[in-house]
């Protein structure tokens, strides 16, 4: 029999700019804070930065995309991580008014699930969810602290 992998969450989400600067301005101002890691540091322009967003401070990566991997699309493309917010409509409407373009309007998936998507400025998709599933594990986890 063999062994099961373990996935205990996600590490790093990691998202592509080729203006690194600009990026850390928009998400910045989408999200209030200022990265959390910068490389290198100052006075280099940065590289890389990292963010610490949401209810379990999950890392969001942004990485100059001059270091993209080898066949990394150059328009938007792959996987899709949906970020759980509490209105989806909301949310989409904030990330268009700072230059995001959208990609899918929000759409109720059934049983209490609303998707959305977005494209950032920097040519990322970004996804937004109102995911009842996140809000009983959230809430179960608070039971237990």
């Amino acid at each position: 029999m063999t062994s099961s992998l373990k996935l205990h969450g996600i590490a790093t989400v990691n998202l592509w700019a080729a203006d690194i600067p600009a990026a850390q301005q928009w998400y910045s101002q989408i999200f209030g804070i200022e990265p959390y890691f910068v490389r290198p540091p100052a006075p280099e322009p940065p590289a890389y930065i990292e963010y610490r967003v949401g209810d379990y401070s999950q890392e969001l990566g942004i990485v100059d995309s001059k270091y993209a991997l080898p066949g990394t699309a150059g328009s938007p493309a792959g996987a899709v991580v949906y970020w759980h917010v509490d209105d989806v409509p909301a949310a989409v409407q904030r990330l268009v008014s700072m230059g995001a373009t959208e990609r899918e309007a929000p759409a109720d998936r059934g049983e209490g699930f609303i998707t959305a998507t977005v494209v950032d400025p920097f040519g990322n998709i970004l996804g937004v969810m109102f995911n009842p599933h996140y809000l009983e594990v959230r809430a179960g986890q608070a039971r237990l602290r």
